[in-house]
């Protein structure tokens, strides 16, 4: 299915004070910082899919990494409950700024979820049992979608911050995974890419319009991908990765609205 526009949102000048989970804390360069965004938004413009750049948010230095406010499937979009109790602002604003075309639906306490630990791969999503996302947020997102047709499986994962650090989905029958933080045989049987072993994050990639974005700090796995037919391109995002970025978490990618259960 054709995917017809990207959220985004804009990194602001206190990203220097985002969440740190599994990385120290290091000097970041916001006009760099920006700078790199901006190219990662071009890139993704450049595929045709219309851009909804929303301005930084004074006060949420995480709130560039959208991903982890909002679930976009073609029936419904979930408003989630980021699990960094900072991040909680950030929703209203994402929530406010998506199109009106589809049915919304929202979590709840005690769920917790991080879009980031949401991996959607064809009619099932899995979900990351992370330090930001919880086993109540699986099972409400399971009944919450469950009358659109889709299943929901909770995954474990070790080490890593979100399960999109740990795995993703080039295309819906490959997995591109690090296998020392998720383990690929809970996801079926698909064929597996395994990240190079100097680039343990690379198994963060965004795949959209047929074209697989790596960072550009990851050329051996861009090679394995390039090697398995996948048309890749690099996006320098090594200043914005000091802020635990991956090229997921920078967009939320809302396919074409369909019909589907109210």
């Amino acid at each position: 299915m054709p995917t017809s526009l990207a959220i985004t949102r804009r990194p602001g000048p206190d990203l220097t004070r985002v969440e740190l989970t599994h990385l120290p804390r290091v000097a970041i360069d916001p006009l760099a910082a920006e700078a790199q965004h901006r190219a990662y938004r071009g890139a993704i413009a450049a595929l045709g899919l219309e851009l909804l750049d929303l301005p930084a948010l004074p006060g949420f230095p995480d709130a560039v990494f959208v991903e982890d406010a909002l679930i976009a499937l073609p029936e419904v979009f979930v408003v989630c409950r980021p699990g960094a109790a900072s991040r909680a602002g950030e929703v209203a604003s994402l929530e406010a700024a998506a199109p009106r075309d589809r049915a919304i639906r929202r979590l709840a306490p005690p769920a917790r979820l991080d879009g980031g630990d949401v991996l959607r791969i064809g009619r099932t999503l899995y979900v990351g049992l992370s330090s930001r996302s919880n086993a109540a947020a699986a099972d409400q997102l399971r009944s919450l979608l469950a009358p659109f047709g889709y299943g929901v499986e909770a995954v474990g994962l070790a080490g890593a911050l979100h399960l999109k650090t740990a795995v993703t989905a080039p295309d819906e029958e490959t997995l591109l995974f690090n296998p020392a933080w998720v383990d690929p045989a809970l996801f079926g049987a698909r064929r597996r890419i395994e990240v190079a072993p100097p680039e343990p994050f690379a198994a963060n990639a965004l795949a959209v319009a047929g074209r697989v974005f790596v960072q550009a700090a990851h050329p051996r796995t861009a090679e394995r991908l390039d090697q398995a037919g996948f048309v890749v391109e690099a996006i320098d995002t090594s200043e914005l990765a000091k802020a635990e970025a991956g090229l997921t978490c920078m967009s939320v990618i809302v396919p074409p609205a369909t019909s589907g259960a109210a």
